[in-house]
């Protein structure tokens, strides 16, 4: 049984496949929040801006077998168009992902990108492996693509994962705009980000273009 809370075709907004037309299939849950504000101050990760609770998105809904949704999200996809991308995201897609709906995917023609916290194991045949660490806990993915680090973090310093086997590092100023300083302290976040790249060059600005461009 596979839980999703929304799928949907837009473009990728973020670090290096930024601009690239996408399938987007998020699962709900998540190992590191429960989703819920009332949880948000004492989970490990605090900042979080997404919603991944419940099946009620856009396409979203409850699919039994992975053939059925594969179904489902390669319907997404422009009819007669090759190039296909689907990005596995969450919450923590690693909760559900499986060998079964890669083998579909795989078999409907589609690169499968992941984006994953690390905490987590992660079946073989994913194309694309996007680390966003959130938490001290050890990381189960220690090489990929690309690790793209929300910015800052107190308790992550970049530092802690320069030396791993990734091909990119980003990082992506948090987004604070639904946040309040009783949550969590806020800092010009862009700002920071901007310096620490200038005077750290292994690590590359990552923006959320779909936010500025108001697309999914």
């Amino acid at each position: 049984m596979y839980s999703i809370k929304e799928a949907f075709y837009s473009l990728q907004g973020e670090g290096a496949h930024a601009g690239r037309p996408a399938l987007f299939c998020r699962f709900t849950g998540c190992n590191l929040w429960s989703g819920q504000e009332k949880t948000r101050a004492t989970s490990d990760c605090q900042f979080c801006d997404t919603d991944f609770i419940g099946t009620d998105g856009q396409h979203g809904g409850k699919f039994t077998t992975a053939h059925e949704l594969c179904e489902h999200i390669d319907a997404l996809w422009p009819a007669g168009q090759h190039h296909k991308y689907v990005v596995f995201t969450g919450g923590e897609p690693a909760l559900q992902l499986d060998d079964a709906l890669i083998e579909e995917m795989k078999a409907h023609g589609y690169t499968i990108a992941i984006e994953t916290n690390g905490t987590l194991p992660l079946p073989h045949g994913i194309d694309w492996i996007c680390v966003s660490p959130k938490t001290t806990k050890p990381l189960k993915v220690t090489q990929g693509n690309e690790l793209k680090l929300v910015f800052p973090q107190d308790h992550l310093a970049p530092s802690l994962f320069e030396a791993l086997a990734f091909d990119h590092f980003y990082l992506q100023p948090m987004d604070q705009s639904h946040l309040s300083e009783s949550q969590i302290p806020l800092v010009n976040s862009q700002e920071a980000t901007l310096n620490f790249c200038l005077s750290h060059p292994q690590w590359r600005l990552s923006l959320q273009t779909h936010k500025m461009l108001n697309i999914d």
